[in-house]
């Protein structure tokens, strides 16, 4: 049986549907909005695995046929997820995470597919409502439901799933994801907006999600499964209290090392002397103490904040670790920062190229260059570890995805600035906010270059340590912070605004006011990692590298942009082939042209000069015979540009034949007579020749 359901959200109808499509998931949801159509399932296996942790999965991918287009490359179908697909799993994924229970350790998936897309760019918001659409309806424990929204600001005004195009005109693009009581995650990027409106505008977007969550409540109450019954843990009582009453005096001495390798290795060590005071072959009691450990060491940790505001490496809950900064010590790069807070460590490199080097991307909404990328990567001896080298991961996309984020509302115009930018972001050390350390290194890294950049920009990571009503808020957490605490929450902007926002919440979500408790420590930290970024680099150099291309722009007019490009590109490749520079040329007429030879630029920026300048009656060039004809001969004064010396302009005497005066390659001055309205020029050899006397002039023929 078919069960749908509708509300008007943003100016359009959005719509929920079960029981037509994939029936045979525990869940499914239609997700319609506009043109734009989302199938969202969740399946979860009916037999657990022999796992400590959550096995969620959530694959959101989009369809070619969705847009009307059929895939490029060699095989012509979808391949592996692409950084969209990618990044938008993520954002699926991180708010539901929380919501499924505790222990649940059956194979859970979630499948997002783009059906129909109209170009709107909401179908990562449907996939959102879906998911959690599908788990509600499904028999699938979740503590939700849950919803998402976009919300854009224009002309101060705020907008609910704004279109693409009015997210160009916005400063704003923000997701609010949230349950009915609170907001459990935020994405977005701003244009250094105030911590007040960022606010207002979670606020307005939760009253959305409110909205959104009621319609899914109502599908349920038609279509919902019975639930499943969730996982209940017998745990040994009588072992947990001998454990603790043994090892929590050893725990809590432990985590008050400052130092992450001595911390984890003298805890380590607590919990191998534990475990072999019993039999190793006893897997579940081995499985039972290790859990135990677990959570008296986070019972520790939290604690002591709560207890004295005192965190394990002696800080007080509003304290920056130290900063370092480090600029310009890599000599052939263009530009290079090495930041380092407390034990995490970004190597941020900047690289400028041309428009050859863009970024295209084909996406659903259509093709687009992008001219500005970060790229972060988490090697694995940065904690210490080994693993096989692969391609960036899921995490690793998305971490370099909210630096980029943060740092784009900076970036100079093209106009300003017609450089391609690439930042790469080795993590050399990590120990909680390697992203924000990639937003401060990005941002020292461009300034060493020399790339006039808008302000400078910071990041800092918070934290949130809750039990009931008390709480405390964590500035530049740890590592331990982030897996024992109840919130990450991004925060990067410049001593103006906010530029970009992440936070995902452990527990059921946060209210306003801790939030902005929580914005206004974070502007506090935001300041002092800025000053400290001040006094390694306080304004862009003034001049790029030397091994960084040179790139000077000419504005030739557009009906002109055909003859610097000549027939088949002939004009264009000449003078790249003669001077090894790279030329970018479009239809209105902006060319760059680029390279790190100052005199081969300046000599094709001459030829292009040469090219582009308007012919003037009466002015004298010199030129070249590229073509005879039996009435004269065409000359080409200026690259990709000739003009016809008649038979009667060539000598002063009279010719009977041009082969008889000029071959093709001789050249000569001539003087322009005419440029007619078609363009064609008329010019004369006769004219700048001496006059010659009676003896030097041919006889005529008897007749």
């Amino acid at each position: 049986m078919i069960h749908r359901v509708e509300t008007e959200i943003g100016g359009k109808t959005l719509i929920l549907e079960t029981g037509r499509m994939a029936r045979q998931a525990d869940g499914a949801v239609l997700v319609q909005y506009g043109e734009s159509v989302v199938l969202v399932t969740a399946v979860a296996s009916k037999v657990p695995k022999a796992l400590s942790f959550l096995p969620l999965s959530v694959d959101y991918q989009e369809k070619a046929f969705s847009a009307g287009k059929i895939p490029g490359g060699f095989f012509k179908r979808e391949g592996r997820l692409g950084e969209k697909e990618i990044l938008t799993s993520r954002l699926i994924d991180r708010p539901i995470r929380p919501l499924l229970p505790d222990h649940w350790f059956f194979e859970t998936q979630i499948i997002a597919t783009v059906l129909s897309s109209d170009k709107g760019g909401v179908t990562d918001i449907l996939g959102i409502i879906g998911a959690s659409s599908a788990l509600t309806i499904s028999d699938i424990p979740f503590d939700g439901p849950l919803a998402g929204i976009r919300v854009g600001r224009v002309e101060g005004q705020f907008v609910a799933n704004p279109s693409s195009e009015t997210l160009e005109e916005s400063d704003l693009d923000i997701v609010v994801v949230g349950t009915e009581d609170a907001v459990m995650m935020v994405e977005s990027g701003s244009d250094e907006l105030s911590e007040a409106i960022i606010l207002d505008a979670i606020q307005f977007g939760h009253d959305v999600v409110r909205q959104i969550i009621t319609l899914q409540l109502e599908l349920q109450s038609k279509a919902g499964k019975e639930k499943r019954e969730k996982p209940v843990v017998e745990r040994d009582e009588v072992l947990a209290a001998a454990v603790d009453a043994e090892i929590s005096a050893k725990i809590r001495e432990a985590v008050c090392i400052p130092n992450k390798a001595e911390r984890q290795e003298k805890l380590n060590q607590i919990l191998d002397d534990k475990i072999s005071q019993v039999d190793a072959d006893d897997v579940t009691q081995v499985k039972e103490i290790k859990t135990i450990f677990h959570d008296l060491e986070r019972r520790e940790v939290r604690q002591m904040i709560l207890d004295k505001g005192v965190r394990v490496d002696g800080r007080g809950t509003s304290d920056i670790r130290s900063i370092t900064c480090d600029v310009g010590f890599l000599p052939r790069t263009h530009g290079s920062a090495l930041f380092t807070r407390g034990e995490t460590q970004s190597l941020a490199v900047l690289t400028l190229g041309t428009s050859d080097d863009e970024q295209r991307i084909d996406a659903l909404e259509g093709e687009t260059k992008k001219s500005f990328m970060l790229h972060y990567n988490f090697p694995a001896f940065s904690v210490g570890e080994t693993r096989p080298m692969r391609g960036p991961g899921r995490r690793e996309i998305g971490h370099g995805a909210l630096a980029e984020r943060a740092l784009r509302p900076v970036i100079p115009s093209k106009e300003d600035f017609p450089y391609t930018l690439r930042i790469v972001s080795e993590i050399l050390e990590s120990n909680g906010s390697s992203s924000m350390a990639t937003v401060c290194g990005g941002t020292l890294a461009m300034m060493d270059a020399g790339v006039p950049i808008k302000k400078p920009v910071a990041g800092i990571a918070m934290g949130l340590i809750k039990e009931g009503d008390r709480f405390q808020v964590l500035s530049d957490i740890l590592g331990v912070e982030d897996h024992l605490g109840d919130m990450d929450f991004k925060v990067t902007g410049t001593a103006d605004g906010i530029t970009a926002l992440q936070m995902d919440i452990k527990i059921g979500g946060i209210t306003t006011a801790l939030m902005k408790q929580a914005l206004e420590q974070a502007k506090e930290g935001r300041l002092h990692i800025l000053g400290k970024m001040d006094e390694a680099l306080k304004v862009p150099r003034e001049d790029i590298s030397t091994y960084a291309p040179r790139i000077i722009t000419i504005k030739v007019k557009p009906d002109k942009v055909r003859e610097v490009i000549g027939p088949g590109g002939k004009v264009i490749r000449g003078i790249i082939e003669e001077t090894g520079v790279k030329i970018n040329i479009d239809d209105a007429g902006v060319v760059n042209v680029a390279s790190v030879d100052e005199a081969a630029m300046k000599k094709a920026v001459d030829l292009i000069n040469a090219i582009v300048e308007e012919v003037e009656v009466g002015k004298v060039y010199h030129g070249k015979v590229v073509r005879i004809m039996d009435f004269g001969a065409f000359v080409e004064i200026r690259r990709g540009t000739d003009g016809l010396v008649h038979i009667s302009q060539l000598a002063n005497h009279r010719v009977k034949n041009v082969r008889d005066e000029v071959s093709e390659g001789d050249e000569f001055d001539v003087k322009v007579l005419e440029v007619d309205r078609q363009g064609k020029i008329r010019l004369s050899r006769k004219e700048l020749l001496p006059k010659e006397t009676e003896a030097e002039k041919v006889p005529e023929p008897a007749k």
